[in-house]
């Protein structure tokens, strides 16, 4: 089990690669806006995939509060960007 929690993570690494270079040449600002949304997304996947590679449930309340901390921003940021569009 090992090698699969380590290959799963290696995944996550190397689509966090992509997302940071999405977030760096992302043309429009909900391009950034939704690359970061899935790098929090991500983070919470490793911590997840982490937690069970140790069978450690300490991480439980971490991954909670990020999950919350996502989907705030999720929904502030399509709000700003409607507000924005809007005044257009």
């Amino acid at each position: 089990m090992t090698i699969l929690y380590g290959a799963t993570l290696a995944v996550i690494a190397a689509a966090g690669l992509l997302t940071l270079l999405r977030l760096v040449r992302g043309p429009l600002a909900l391009d950034r806006i939704m690359a970061l949304d899935v790098l929090v997304t991500m983070t919470i996947a490793a911590t997840a995939v982490g937690a069970v590679a140790r069978d450690d449930t300490t991480a439980i309340p971490v991954l909670v509060v990020l999950a919350l901390l996502a989907f705030i921003g999720s929904v502030t940021a399509a709000h700003l960007v409607e507000k924005r569009e809007g005044m257009r």
